[in-house]
Protein backbone atom coordinates (compact mmCIF):
# COMPACT_ATOMS: atom_id res chain seq x y z
CA UNK A 1 0.00 0.00 0.00
CA UNK A 2 1.25 3.82 -0.77
CA UNK A 3 1.36 4.87 3.21
CA UNK A 4 3.75 1.88 3.93
CA UNK A 5 6.04 2.72 0.61
CA UNK A 6 6.13 6.02 2.05
CA UNK A 7 6.79 4.69 5.55
CA UNK A 8 9.54 2.91 4.28
CA UNK A 9 11.01 6.04 2.42
CA UNK A 10 10.78 8.09 5.56
CA UNK A 11 12.85 5.18 7.80
CA UNK A 12 15.62 5.33 5.37
CA UNK A 13 15.63 9.22 5.82
CA UNK A 14 15.92 8.63 9.61
CA UNK A 15 18.23 6.18 9.06
CA UNK A 16 20.55 8.64 7.12
CA UNK A 17 20.11 11.39 9.93
CA UNK A 18 20.62 8.86 12.71
CA UNK A 19 23.92 7.67 11.00
CA UNK A 20 25.21 11.09 10.20
CA UNK A 21 24.35 12.02 14.13
CA UNK A 22 26.51 8.82 14.93
CA UNK A 23 29.01 10.02 13.49
CA UNK A 24 29.12 13.84 15.10
CA UNK A 25 28.88 12.38 18.39
CA UNK A 26 32.15 9.76 18.00
CA UNK A 27 34.04 13.08 17.06
CA UNK A 28 33.13 15.24 19.97
CA UNK A 29 34.05 12.55 22.11
CA UNK A 30 37.37 12.84 20.60
CA UNK A 31 37.75 16.42 20.01
CA UNK A 32 37.06 16.30 23.70
CA UNK A 33 39.84 13.70 24.25
CA UNK A 34 38.04 10.83 25.01
CA UNK A 35 39.99 7.69 24.41
CA UNK A 36 37.06 5.56 23.14
CA UNK A 37 33.44 6.42 22.87
CA UNK A 38 30.22 3.94 21.84
CA UNK A 39 26.69 5.65 21.02
CA UNK A 40 23.37 4.24 20.30
CA UNK A 41 20.62 6.31 18.73
CA UNK A 42 17.24 4.82 17.99
CA UNK A 43 14.01 6.51 16.77
CA UNK A 44 10.50 4.74 16.66
CA UNK A 45 7.15 5.42 15.90
CA UNK A 46 3.82 3.22 16.72
CA UNK A 47 0.01 3.09 16.84
CA UNK A 48 -1.96 1.09 19.15
CA UNK A 49 -5.78 1.06 19.29
CA UNK A 50 -7.88 -0.71 21.61
CA UNK A 51 -11.57 -1.71 21.15
CA UNK A 52 -13.70 -3.08 24.01
CA UNK A 53 -17.49 -4.11 23.74
CA UNK A 54 -17.86 -3.23 19.90
CA UNK A 55 -16.36 0.58 20.49
CA UNK A 56 -12.97 2.24 19.96
CA UNK A 57 -11.38 2.82 24.00
CA UNK A 58 -8.22 3.99 23.14
CA UNK A 59 -6.10 5.70 20.68
CA UNK A 60 -2.52 6.09 21.26
CA UNK A 61 0.31 7.56 18.81
CA UNK A 62 4.16 7.36 19.97
CA UNK A 63 7.21 8.69 18.33
CA UNK A 64 10.71 8.41 20.59
CA UNK A 65 14.01 9.70 19.51
CA UNK A 66 17.01 9.86 21.32
CA UNK A 67 20.93 8.44 22.12
CA UNK A 68 23.24 7.43 24.74
CA UNK A 69 26.89 8.22 24.66
CA UNK A 70 29.20 6.66 26.56
CA UNK A 71 32.69 7.63 27.33
CA UNK A 72 36.03 6.28 27.93
CA UNK A 73 38.85 7.87 30.19
CA UNK A 74 41.52 5.20 30.65
CA UNK A 75 39.68 2.60 32.53
CA UNK A 76 36.62 4.94 33.22
CA UNK A 77 33.78 5.30 31.85
CA UNK A 78 30.73 8.29 31.96
CA UNK A 79 27.49 7.91 30.35
CA UNK A 80 24.80 10.53 29.46
CA UNK A 81 21.86 10.28 27.09
CA UNK A 82 18.68 13.07 25.52
CA UNK A 83 16.23 12.93 23.46
CA UNK A 84 17.62 16.40 21.87
CA UNK A 85 19.67 15.97 18.73
CA UNK A 86 19.81 19.73 18.07
CA UNK A 87 24.13 20.81 17.64
CA UNK A 88 24.49 22.44 21.04
CA UNK A 89 22.65 19.68 23.41
CA UNK A 90 24.49 16.91 21.16
CA UNK A 91 27.77 19.22 22.55
CA UNK A 92 26.60 19.30 26.04
CA UNK A 93 25.46 15.45 26.18
CA UNK A 94 29.00 14.41 24.65
CA UNK A 95 30.45 16.44 27.24
CA UNK A 96 28.23 15.39 30.29
CA UNK A 97 29.21 11.88 29.32
CA UNK A 98 33.13 13.41 29.24
CA UNK A 99 33.25 14.87 32.48
CA UNK A 100 31.82 12.21 34.18
CA UNK A 101 34.01 9.75 33.24
CA UNK A 102 36.49 11.44 35.62
CA UNK A 103 34.66 10.97 38.55
CA UNK A 104 33.72 7.16 37.84
CA UNK A 105 36.24 4.82 39.89
CA UNK A 106 38.77 2.97 37.40
CA UNK A 107 37.13 -0.18 36.33
CA UNK A 108 39.90 -2.63 35.00
CA UNK A 109 37.50 -4.23 32.71
CA UNK A 110 35.43 -1.61 30.86
CA UNK A 111 35.81 -0.71 27.43
CA UNK A 112 35.16 -1.51 24.12
CA UNK A 113 35.04 -5.02 22.84
CA UNK A 114 37.88 -6.01 20.79
CA UNK A 115 38.25 -4.28 17.10
CA UNK A 116 38.70 -7.86 15.49
CA UNK A 117 35.49 -8.82 17.03
CA UNK A 118 33.66 -5.73 15.40
CA UNK A 119 30.56 -7.41 13.13
CA UNK A 120 32.70 -7.03 9.58
CA UNK A 121 29.58 -8.32 7.61
CA UNK A 122 25.63 -6.30 7.81
CA UNK A 123 23.39 -8.54 5.58
CA UNK A 124 19.79 -6.87 5.22
CA UNK A 125 18.01 -9.29 7.26
CA UNK A 126 14.65 -8.58 5.82
CA UNK A 127 13.15 -6.63 9.04
CA UNK A 128 11.24 -3.37 8.22
CA UNK A 129 7.80 -4.15 6.64
CA UNK A 130 5.51 -1.38 7.82
CA UNK A 131 2.19 -1.63 7.66
CA UNK A 132 0.60 1.78 6.65
CA UNK A 133 -2.64 1.42 8.32
CA UNK A 134 -4.32 4.67 9.90
CA UNK A 135 -6.18 4.07 13.18
CA UNK A 136 -10.12 4.13 11.67
CA UNK A 137 -8.44 0.76 10.03
CA UNK A 138 -6.86 -0.37 12.87
CA UNK A 139 -10.30 0.20 15.06
CA UNK A 140 -12.17 -2.39 12.24
CA UNK A 141 -9.79 -4.56 12.54
CA UNK A 142 -9.64 -4.53 16.62
CA UNK A 143 -13.76 -4.83 16.74
CA UNK A 144 -13.90 -7.43 14.30
CA UNK A 145 -11.57 -9.26 16.30
CA UNK A 146 -13.34 -9.00 19.59
CA UNK A 147 -17.08 -9.58 17.67
CA UNK A 148 -15.05 -13.06 16.64
CA UNK A 149 -14.62 -14.17 20.70
CA UNK A 150 -17.94 -12.66 22.02
CA UNK A 151 -19.88 -14.41 19.35
CA UNK A 152 -17.82 -17.59 19.78
CA UNK A 153 -19.60 -19.06 22.86
CA UNK A 154 -22.74 -17.59 24.83
CA UNK A 155 -20.53 -18.18 28.48
CA UNK A 156 -18.35 -15.03 26.54
CA UNK A 157 -19.94 -12.52 28.93
CA UNK A 158 -17.46 -9.72 28.78
CA UNK A 159 -14.48 -8.15 27.61
CA UNK A 160 -11.36 -6.59 28.25
CA UNK A 161 -10.86 -5.68 24.88
CA UNK A 162 -8.91 -6.76 21.29
CA UNK A 163 -5.62 -4.25 20.71
CA UNK A 164 -4.00 -3.72 17.49
CA UNK A 165 -0.78 -2.21 17.14
CA UNK A 166 2.11 -1.62 14.81
CA UNK A 167 5.90 -0.07 15.58
CA UNK A 168 8.26 0.67 13.49
CA UNK A 169 11.86 2.18 13.81
CA UNK A 170 15.26 2.60 13.04
CA UNK A 171 18.37 1.60 15.72
CA UNK A 172 22.37 2.76 15.02
CA UNK A 173 25.30 1.41 17.38
CA UNK A 174 28.40 3.00 16.16
CA UNK A 175 31.76 3.18 18.56
CA UNK A 176 35.56 4.79 17.89
CA UNK A 177 36.91 1.29 16.40
CA UNK A 178 35.05 2.73 13.24
CA UNK A 179 32.66 0.41 13.61
CA UNK A 180 28.76 2.07 12.47
CA UNK A 181 25.69 -0.54 12.20
CA UNK A 182 22.14 0.02 11.55
CA UNK A 183 19.31 -1.42 10.40
CA UNK A 184 15.45 -0.04 10.65
CA UNK A 185 12.64 -2.45 12.09
CA UNK A 186 9.19 -3.34 12.24
CA UNK A 187 6.80 -4.96 14.35
CA UNK A 188 3.32 -5.66 14.09
CA UNK A 189 0.63 -7.23 16.99
CA UNK A 190 -3.05 -8.13 17.81
CA UNK A 191 -4.09 -9.31 20.68
CA UNK A 192 -7.70 -10.22 22.55
CA UNK A 193 -8.67 -11.00 26.12
CA UNK A 194 -12.41 -12.27 26.85
CA UNK A 195 -14.13 -13.21 30.19
CA UNK A 196 -16.24 -16.36 30.34
CA UNK A 197 -18.47 -17.23 32.99
CA UNK A 198 -20.86 -20.15 34.26
CA UNK A 199 -22.82 -20.06 37.31
CA UNK A 200 -20.93 -18.12 40.04
CA UNK A 201 -17.18 -19.22 37.98
CA UNK A 202 -15.28 -16.56 35.97
CA UNK A 203 -12.34 -17.16 34.09
CA UNK A 204 -10.67 -14.87 31.49
CA UNK A 205 -7.79 -15.47 29.10
CA UNK A 206 -6.57 -14.15 25.79
CA UNK A 207 -4.52 -15.14 22.23
CA UNK A 208 -2.47 -13.22 20.39
CA UNK A 209 -0.07 -13.04 16.99
CA UNK A 210 3.06 -10.67 16.17
CA UNK A 211 5.17 -10.98 13.61
CA UNK A 212 7.39 -8.12 11.19
CA UNK A 213 5.17 -8.68 8.49
CA UNK A 214 1.53 -7.39 8.53
CA UNK A 215 0.81 -10.46 6.20
CA UNK A 216 2.47 -13.09 8.23
CA UNK A 217 0.30 -11.93 11.27
CA UNK A 218 -3.26 -14.29 12.24
CA UNK A 219 -6.00 -12.86 10.82
CA UNK A 220 -8.79 -11.33 13.32
CA UNK A 221 -11.10 -13.67 13.20
CA UNK A 222 -9.15 -16.59 13.82
CA UNK A 223 -7.36 -14.72 17.00
CA UNK A 224 -10.70 -14.20 18.59
CA UNK A 225 -11.83 -17.63 18.25
CA UNK A 226 -8.67 -18.66 19.56
CA UNK A 227 -9.12 -16.22 22.83
CA UNK A 228 -12.46 -17.42 22.90
CA UNK A 229 -11.50 -21.28 22.89
CA UNK A 230 -8.90 -20.79 25.53
CA UNK A 231 -11.32 -18.86 28.21
CA UNK A 232 -13.87 -20.91 27.74
CA UNK A 233 -11.91 -24.46 28.53
CA UNK A 234 -10.58 -22.82 31.89
CA UNK A 235 -14.61 -23.63 32.84
CA UNK A 236 -15.29 -25.91 35.03
CA UNK A 237 -12.01 -26.89 36.47
CA UNK A 238 -11.08 -28.42 39.72
CA UNK A 239 -8.48 -29.59 41.86
CA UNK A 240 -6.62 -33.23 40.93
CA UNK A 241 -6.14 -35.73 44.10
CA UNK A 242 -2.66 -35.99 44.99
CA UNK A 243 -0.27 -38.00 43.30
CA UNK A 244 2.68 -37.66 41.23
CA UNK A 245 1.92 -36.75 37.67
CA UNK A 246 3.71 -36.00 34.63
CA UNK A 247 3.75 -32.39 33.71
CA UNK A 248 3.24 -30.73 30.42
CA UNK A 249 4.09 -27.04 29.74
CA UNK A 250 1.89 -25.04 26.79
CA UNK A 251 4.33 -23.56 24.20
CA UNK A 252 4.00 -19.77 25.71
CA UNK A 253 4.16 -21.06 29.58
CA UNK A 254 7.30 -23.10 28.50
CA UNK A 255 9.12 -19.92 26.62
CA UNK A 256 8.96 -18.33 30.61
CA UNK A 257 10.97 -21.77 31.25
CA UNK A 258 13.46 -21.12 29.04
CA UNK A 259 13.81 -17.57 30.13
CA UNK A 260 15.03 -18.73 32.95
CA UNK A 261 17.96 -20.56 31.92
CA UNK A 262 19.19 -17.29 30.13
CA UNK A 263 19.01 -15.65 33.28
CA UNK A 264 21.41 -18.22 35.10
CA UNK A 265 23.54 -18.43 32.54
CA UNK A 266 23.82 -14.62 31.73
CA UNK A 267 26.97 -13.08 32.44
CA UNK A 268 26.44 -10.44 35.26
CA UNK A 269 24.39 -13.33 37.74
CA UNK A 270 27.62 -15.19 36.81
CA UNK A 271 30.33 -13.39 37.53
CA UNK A 272 28.43 -11.93 40.64
CA UNK A 273 28.45 -15.21 41.47
CA UNK A 274 24.51 -14.92 41.72
CA UNK A 275 23.17 -18.20 39.82
CA UNK A 276 22.65 -21.63 40.08
CA UNK A 277 24.54 -22.31 36.64
CA UNK A 278 27.74 -20.75 38.43
CA UNK A 279 30.43 -23.35 37.06
CA UNK A 280 28.51 -25.66 34.76
CA UNK A 281 29.55 -25.02 31.43
CA UNK A 282 29.98 -28.51 29.89
CA UNK A 283 27.80 -30.01 32.67
CA UNK A 284 24.84 -32.31 32.11
CA UNK A 285 21.81 -29.90 32.78
CA UNK A 286 19.16 -31.45 30.66
CA UNK A 287 18.26 -34.97 29.81
CA UNK A 288 20.48 -35.90 26.99
CA UNK A 289 17.61 -35.27 23.85
CA UNK A 290 17.84 -31.52 24.58
CA UNK A 291 19.15 -29.20 22.18
CA UNK A 292 18.49 -25.43 22.43
CA UNK A 293 20.18 -23.04 20.20
CA UNK A 294 19.70 -19.56 18.60
CA UNK A 295 19.95 -18.03 15.07
CA UNK A 296 20.51 -14.29 15.26
CA UNK A 297 20.87 -13.98 11.49
CA UNK A 298 17.85 -15.70 10.63
CA UNK A 299 15.58 -13.19 7.51
CA UNK A 300 12.83 -11.79 9.22
CA UNK A 301 13.46 -13.37 12.48
CA UNK A 302 11.52 -11.24 15.64
CA UNK A 303 15.45 -10.99 17.33
CA UNK A 304 17.60 -10.74 13.90
CA UNK A 305 20.74 -8.37 13.78
CA UNK A 306 24.05 -8.95 12.72
CA UNK A 307 25.87 -7.18 15.43
CA UNK A 308 25.26 -7.57 19.61
CA UNK A 309 24.68 -4.15 21.51
CA UNK A 310 28.52 -4.18 21.34
CA UNK A 311 28.91 -4.11 17.62
CA UNK A 312 30.20 -7.87 18.20
CA UNK A 313 29.53 -9.96 15.02
CA UNK A 314 26.56 -12.21 16.44
CA UNK A 315 26.26 -15.63 14.97
CA UNK A 316 24.82 -19.17 15.02
CA UNK A 317 25.43 -20.77 18.45
CA UNK A 318 24.07 -23.95 20.59
CA UNK A 319 23.65 -23.05 24.40
CA UNK A 320 22.66 -26.70 25.12
CA UNK A 321 23.64 -29.45 23.17
CA UNK A 322 22.83 -33.35 24.17
CA UNK A 323 21.13 -31.74 27.52
CA UNK A 324 24.77 -29.93 28.09
CA UNK A 325 25.54 -26.36 28.40
CA UNK A 326 27.84 -25.32 26.20
CA UNK A 327 27.87 -21.59 26.06
CA UNK A 328 27.32 -18.41 28.45
CA UNK A 329 25.38 -15.25 27.50
CA UNK A 330 28.23 -13.29 27.46
CA UNK A 331 28.73 -9.53 26.65
CA UNK A 332 31.83 -7.73 26.51
CA UNK A 333 32.72 -6.81 30.10
CA UNK A 334 30.95 -9.55 31.46
CA UNK A 335 33.08 -11.89 29.48
CA UNK A 336 36.55 -9.71 30.83
CA UNK A 337 35.39 -10.59 34.82
CA UNK A 338 34.72 -13.93 33.94
CA UNK A 339 38.33 -14.26 32.15
CA UNK A 340 36.25 -15.66 28.95
CA UNK A 341 35.79 -14.52 25.21
CA UNK A 342 32.49 -12.25 24.80
CA UNK A 343 29.70 -14.89 22.93
CA UNK A 344 28.43 -12.05 21.12
CA UNK A 345 25.02 -11.45 23.07
CA UNK A 346 25.33 -8.21 24.53
CA UNK A 347 21.30 -7.35 24.61
CA UNK A 348 20.59 -11.06 25.21
CA UNK A 349 20.23 -14.22 23.18
CA UNK A 350 18.60 -14.05 19.33
CA UNK A 351 15.84 -16.42 17.93
CA UNK A 352 16.35 -19.10 20.46
CA UNK A 353 14.72 -23.15 19.43
CA UNK A 354 14.63 -25.86 21.40
CA UNK A 355 14.75 -28.83 19.35
CA UNK A 356 11.24 -31.06 19.36
CA UNK A 357 12.13 -34.80 19.66
CA UNK A 358 9.19 -35.42 16.88
CA UNK A 359 5.75 -35.41 18.63
CA UNK A 360 3.57 -32.24 18.21
CA UNK A 361 1.97 -31.18 21.42
CA UNK A 362 -1.13 -33.42 20.74
CA UNK A 363 1.04 -35.94 20.48
CA UNK A 364 2.74 -35.44 23.85
CA UNK A 365 -0.65 -35.26 25.55
CA UNK A 366 -1.08 -38.92 24.36
CA UNK A 367 1.84 -39.72 25.57
CA UNK A 368 1.52 -38.08 29.21
CA UNK A 369 -2.21 -39.28 29.44
CA UNK A 370 -3.12 -38.97 33.12
CA UNK A 371 -1.17 -35.75 34.07
CA UNK A 372 -1.11 -31.84 33.97
CA UNK A 373 -1.25 -29.74 30.96
CA UNK A 374 0.37 -26.50 32.97
CA UNK A 375 -1.45 -23.11 31.02
CA UNK A 376 -0.04 -20.23 33.48
CA UNK A 377 1.95 -19.90 35.70
CA UNK A 378 1.47 -17.43 39.66
CA UNK A 379 3.29 -16.92 42.55
CA UNK A 380 6.85 -16.19 42.87
CA UNK A 381 8.81 -18.23 40.14
CA UNK A 382 12.02 -18.83 40.59
CA UNK A 383 15.19 -17.86 42.82
CA UNK A 384 17.75 -17.68 40.19
CA UNK A 385 21.04 -17.68 42.76
CA UNK A 386 19.37 -21.36 44.09
CA UNK A 387 17.69 -22.55 40.79
CA UNK A 388 14.33 -23.57 43.57
CA UNK A 389 11.19 -22.91 41.76
CA UNK A 390 7.81 -21.84 43.08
Amino acid sequence: MPEAHQELMELSRQEEELRALAGTILEEARRLGADAAEVGASVDAGLSVTARLGEAETVEFNRDRGFGITVYRGRRKGSASTSDSRPDAVRDTVRAAFELAAYTAEDPYAGLADASLMAARLPDLDLCHPWGIDAPAAIELAVRCEDAARGADPRITNSDGSTVNTHTGVRVYANSHGFMGSYPWSRQTISCMVIAGSGEEMQRDYWYTTARRPDDLECVEAVGLRAAERTVRRLGSRKPPTGRYPVVFAPEVASGLVGHLFSGIAGGALYRKSSFLLDQLDQQIFPDFVRIHEDPLLAGGSRSAAFDDDGVATAAKDFVTDGVLRSYLLSAYSARRLGLQTTGNAGGARNVYVESTGQDFDELLQMVGEGLLVTELMGFGVNIVSGDYS
